[in-house]
């Protein structure tokens, strides 16, 4: 279920929301952003909270298929159970979203495919905070049509969680999570594995998390870190290349450590951070004859931003630096680096009442190999009561290629070190009403894009892919979504996505990664309570690609809950559908898992 849906002021890298888990509180939820503190019924972008209690109760088992279920959003998978996927929003690429764990910048500048190697499993994820549309003013690079910040937290009291699982294809899992401090210092530790035979030939994995996070409160601010690193083995069975590469094989590595303060000081507001990310990435075309052809890459990703707000007569006034160098390693894309540089200045000011809010912002960015950048764009929303609201918001964005657009070379790809990048002028204009029970959504959305890059070839029958510039892309669109607490036991939703995408200058290419949006996208669920300790959902999806036709998909989920013990039985794909979400990579047919956890409190 997703009770806190709605549309908010995404104010910056580090989201926080303070609010009782009820519908009925979310007139009191305050965004806390990189600059400012804003009440949600002055909100004016459209925010999707994904909570706690959403994740234990959805057939879902890693990251991306939690996502999954937020209408707008499009995640491409290989495999199943967080192997690898691609994000999108609203029909654009992977590379276009920004991800953040913490408010720590994630995504890899050698590959958006890389983007979701996070250190954390989804059954220890606090809440999911996405902000549908740009957001590059208040991030810069990646932020191009979304963000995504994957948010865990630290408890008081000393708690030990295990967890297990099984399912088809040999498929297991273990977890385990502990909790130890107290209300000043608060610390949390977590370690998971999950390994599979896989649902057809070479799509095995291994994938292995471990991650730390403590938090030490200071007078009026906190300080804290996190430190984490993640693993995958897989099988890569038509993932890349051609359908019929059958024998690929990759391991990737993700490590991130960050250190954040934040911290009060009357009208003024601080918030500063330090962070590192390495990623490695090892791919083999063959895995039982590595020598054939091999690539491995190692990316570092250094920064710290300082951020700032201030109140006063006028409003509130926001500014922030950050400086971010990246650095990559590759014995095939080479050794490569750039300097980043951005400045950020936003103010939010409230008329009529308080009835009519403002935020107007604009970012500089400078790329030390790409040159500068700015990132102008204003927010605008009406409160007419508590219950209705009307919202909009433009914004310009651009998008730097990553190393691999610029410079991979293969029998099958071809980069482009000539590419310039991509950029384009994004709209929304939204109403939304909410009451304690209901919570309904339509906005209508245009990007017009320019110098957009993907992927092409002339034909079919040309073996090889070229990164290119290929012209204006203009997508439009709405979205419906609706959230109805019927009775204490029930509940439903219901969202609809429609896309229309023109493309102005790609009638002469084979299109590999544009023409895999979606066109239609319906997701509903159904959530039901009975004998106190039980609760079942199911999920229904439906997507109808631009190139790959639709399917329907049925997933389902029953847990049983009592104190500290908790147990499921989990059935993805209940309809047995054939289909592909990406690259003609054959998703998995029916799936079944079971799993339990237990909580040990320790005195």
């Amino acid at each position: 279920m997703i009770k806190k849906l709605g549309t908010a002021v995404f104010l910056g890298t580090i989201l926080v929301v303070q609010a009782q888990e009820k519908t009925a509180d979310i007139d009191v939820i305050e965004v806390q952003g990189k600059f400012i503190a804003t009440p949600y019924k002055n909100a004016n972008q459209n925010i999707t909270v994904i909570t706690k209690e959403d994740i234990a109760n959805s057939p879902a088992k890693s990251i991306d298929e939690i996502l999954q279920q937020v209408p707008g959003m499009d995640i491409r998978r290989r495999g199943a159970n967080g192997v690898q996927s691609d994000i999108g929003f609203r029909g654009s690429s992977f590379e276009q979203v920004l991800l953040l764990l913490n408010g720590i910048r994630m995504n890899d500048s050698q590959t958006g495919h890389n983007s979701l190697n996070l250190p954390v499993d989804l059954d220890e994820v606090e809440r999911i905070e996405i902000v549908k549309g740009p957001a590059a003013r208040r991030f810069g690079q990646n932020a191009y049509a979304g963000v995504i910040n994957v948010i865990t937290k630290t408890n008081p009291g000393k708690r030990v969680k295990i967890s297990a699982e099984g399912g088809d294809y040999e498929t297991y899992g273990f977890g385990f999570n502990a909790q130890l401090g107290n209300d000043q210092f608060s610390n949390s530790l977590q370690a998971n594995s999950a390994t599979s035979q896989g649902y057809m030939h070479n799509t095995d994995y291994e994938i292995r998390n471990v991650f730390y996070q403590g938090k030490l409160n200071i007078k009026d601010g906190d300080i804290r870190l996190q430190a984490g690193f993640s693993e995958k083995k897989f099988g890569a069975n038509g993932f890349y290349s051609s359908p019929k590469a059958t024998e690929q094989y990759e391991e990737t590595q993700a490590s991130v450590i960050s250190l954040a303060h934040q911290q009060t000081f009357g009208k003024l507001k601080l918030n500063s951070n330090i962070y590192w990310r390495r990623g490695q990435d090892m791919y083999l075309f063959n895995r039982e004859k590595p020598e054939i052809y091999r690539n491995m890459h190692i990316g570092n990703n250094a920064g710290g931003e300082v951020n700032s707000s201030y109140q006063w007569r006028l409003g509130t006034t926001g500014v922030g630096v950050e400086l971010r160098k990246e650095l990559l390693a590759s014995n095939n894309l080479g050794n490569r680096n750039r300097f980043v540089s951005q400045v950020f200045f936003e103010h939010h000011f409230s008329l009529l009442d308080k009835k009519l809010n403002i935020t107007p912002g604009i970012s500089w960015a400078n790329y030390s190999k790409e040159g500068n950048f700015f990132y102008p764009g204003l927010d605008v929303g009406y409160n007419f009561d508590p219950n209705h609201k009307v919202y909009g918001n433009i914004a310009r964005v651009h998008r730097v290629p990553t190393f691999t657009d610029l410079y991979y070379v293969s029998k099958t790809e071809q980069g482009n070190p000539d590419l310039i990048p991509e950029n384009a002028v994004s709209t929304e204009i939204g109403y939304q009403y909410q009451n304690k029970e209901l919570l309904a959504k339509i906005s209508g959305f245009m990007k017009n894009s320019n110098n957009s890059i993907d992927w092409v070839k002339k034909s079919l029958e040309d073996p090889v892919w070229y990164a290119q510039n290929v012209g204006e892309i203009d997508t439009k669109g709405f979205e419906f979504e609706l959230n109805h607490r019927v009775l204490s036991w029930l509940k439903y939703s219901a969202g609809y996505t429609y896309l229309d995408t023109q493309f102005n200058q790609l009638n002469e290419f084979v299109s590999r990664y544009v023409l895999d949006n979606l066109k239609h996208q319906v997701v509903a669920k159904l959530e039901t309570g009975f004998l106190k300790y039980f609760t079942n959902e199911l999920v229904y999806r439906y997507n109808e690609r631009v190139n790959l036709g639709s399917y329907n998909l049925l997933d389902e989920k029953l847990s049983f809950v009592k104190k500290d013990f908790s147990v499921y039985a989990l059935i993805t794909n209940v309809t047995n559908t054939k289909y592909t979400e990406t690259f003609g990579v054959q998703m998995p047919n029916r799936w079944f898992h079971i799993g339990f956890s237990y909580n040990v409190n320790i005195k």
